[in-house]
């Protein structure tokens, strides 16, 4: 009967103790440690809490998470480089390209807790895109052309005259942004998904704003000039081009030192209703999610799109770039009858990172790979 008492003390003490971690997270850390510092006193809390007390956790998380979305919503990163705010990303686990952030680390135990009765309603399966899947190869530069009547020569396209002039490289130089901001991704590598989860967020944490964040933390350690726009352009499907548009013209308007105009995305790659594919490479032995560069042109339905050869030219550099620094890392060149925005400034243009079978720690180690190859991009051709 003692034994039974203490331990329910014990039990009880245990429990306030949790709820107090709790507490903190959820009131007190969050205003001075940030939100990752306060999920991770969340979930530690709940490794100690008796069973049946995960839902508070869950529930506290869910809270803590809308919380976060309401204050980055329709928020702006537009400052130099010198002058950036805080980071979304968090310190690593380990050092090293094997590395693995610790607030993805967080997330994937807490998605684990959360879906481990969840339905299997079908499978993940691995593939690499190379120069079998295209229909233009120049050395390492692959193309796959799906337009209408353009033909392609890599080789002559490559070669023909890039507009790009930086003089200062620590001024604005690339703009970062997303049209389809609520793109995300899946948080565990099992080979399978449920319905019951959603590749579609608002939190900066888990959608492409986090792959813009790995993208800018490169060019930052290299000195390069970036504006990150973080605003939600999609709570609506329809029209979030025009929206994004506006965004656009308006940053190049304050920073007219802008030269590079990239919208990052990921695709979304679904054979069938039970079957769904991950564009990926190994890069350093780290599992990354390929990266697919998109260039458009005029043809067909597609007008006003008079300097689209430009924007090829630029396309195909940076796809050498990053293939070159690391091989397997990019699918091919997508060369299609589309504008997608990319006619404001030559050297634009649209980047798929992975799909949403991708894993976002697959995702944002491709974004710290981009960033690193737009920073020598820019180094090589200023």
């Amino acid at each position: 009967m003692r034994n039974a008492e203490t331990s329910q003390k014990g039990s009880v003490a245990l429990t306030l103790v949790s709820l107090i971690l709790i507490s903190l997270a959820a009131f007190g850390l969050n205003s001075y440690c940030g939100s990752f510092v306060a999920d991770a006193a969340v979930f530690s809390a709940g490794l100690a809490m008796p069973e049946g007390s995960v839902s508070v956790i869950k529930n506290q998380l869910i809270q803590n998470e809308a919380q976060n979305v309401n204050g980055q919503q329709k928020t702006v990163i537009s400052e130099p480089v010198n002058e950036t705010a805080g980071s979304l990303s968090v310190p690593a686990v380990s050092n090293g390209e094997a590395s693995t952030p610790a607030d993805i680390t967080l997330m994937a135990q807490e998605f684990k807790l959360t879906y481990a009765e969840a339905s299997h309603d079908g499978s993940i399966t691995e593939k690499q895109y190379d120069a079998s899947n295209a229909t233009a190869v120049f050395e390492n530069i692959t193309v796959r052309n799906t337009t209408p009547s353009h033909s392609i020569d890599i080789q002559a396209s490559f070669n023909s005259p890039l507009e790009f002039s930086v003089a200062d490289k620590s001024q604005p130089t690339v703009l970062i942004f997303h049209t389809h901001t609520t793109e995300a991704y899946e948080m565990l590598d099992e080979g399978w998904f449920t319905s019951a989860y959603s590749t579609r967020s608002q939190d900066p944490k888990r959608n492409m704003v986090r792959v813009g964040t790995a993208i800018c933390e490169e060019l930052e350690k290299s000195g390069v000039g970036y504006i990150h726009d973080t605003e939600i352009h999609d709570l609506q499907y329809t029209g979030a081009y025009d929206r994004s548009r506006v965004t656009i013209e308006e940053i190049l308007k304050k920073y007219p030192t802008i030269q590079i105009v990239l919208d990052v995305h990921r695709d979304a790659i679904h054979p069938s209703e039970t079957s769904r594919i991950k564009p990926v490479a190994a890069i350093n032995g780290k599992k990354a999610a390929q990266v697919m560069i998109i260039a458009g042109c005029e043809d067909g339905k597609v007008k006003s799109f008079p300097g689209w050869e430009k924007n090829l030219t630029f396309a195909l550099r940076l796809q050498k770039t990053a293939e070159t620094m690391y091989p397997g890392l990019m699918r091919p060149v997508l060369f299609s009858a589309r504008k997608y925005n990319m006619d404001v400034v030559p050297c634009s243009a649209l980047l798929e990172f992975g799909s949403d079978s991708n894993t976002l720690e697959e995702a944002e180690y491709s974004g710290h790979l981009i960033g690193r190859a737009i920073a020598q991009f820019v180094a090589d051709n200023s």
